[in-house]
């Protein structure tokens, strides 16, 4: 996975997936497959929010002073 992704492709990627599983529409080795490519775009997102959190708190503090 690209290091500058952007959020919003990968959370596209991840309801892709989930509309998949949900359809039934992946056999099982896909399914493990997706389900891998998955945890590794939630683990991006989840990243991504918490340095953008950090970056604007940073960002309010310095307007504070």
């Amino acid at each position: 996975m690209e290091k500058n992704f952007k959020y919003e492709k990968a959370l596209q990627q991840l309801e892709e997936i989930v509309d998949k599983m949900e359809k039934g529409e992946l056999d099982i080795d896909k399914m493990i497959e997706q389900l891998k490519v998955a945890q590794n775009l939630i683990k991006l997102c989840k990243n991504k929010l918490t340095e953008t959190d950090k970056e604007i708190k940073e960002l309010l503090e310095v307007s504070d002073e």
